[in-house]
């Protein structure tokens, strides 16, 4: 079952990534191609440790409990970063969100 755009980082919400994307690093930083879409993604280095976190399927806030210790940054900050970042990667069809 899918979530929708407006409810992803209810708690327990799970995201994984989309199958059809074509991921590379470059100079420390992740770019991407979709297959479905044609288009180029520079994830970044944060983008591309949450590309690499959500390689299976996991629960978001793990995700960002994992980014809040790595970077050690408040967990809520985190959190709203995390959020636009997914919503976007969303919205481009990119990963899927997921209820239990």
């Amino acid at each position: 079952m899918s979530a929708s755009l407006t409810d992803m980082m209810e708690a327990g919400r799970i995201v994984v990534r989309a199958e059809g994307n074509m991921v590379s690093d470059m100079n420390g930083e992740k770019v991407m191609f979709s297959t479905r879409t044609g288009k180029y993604y520079n994830l970044g280095s944060v983008g591309g440790r949450i590309w690499d976190l959500i390689a299976a399927p996991v629960v978001i806030g793990q995700v960002v409990d994992a980014l809040a210790a790595e970077y050690e940054v408040d967990r809520e900050d985190c959190e709203w970063e995390v959020g636009a970042f997914l919503r976007q990667m969303y919205r481009e069809s990119l990963i899927e969100v997921r209820s239990f």
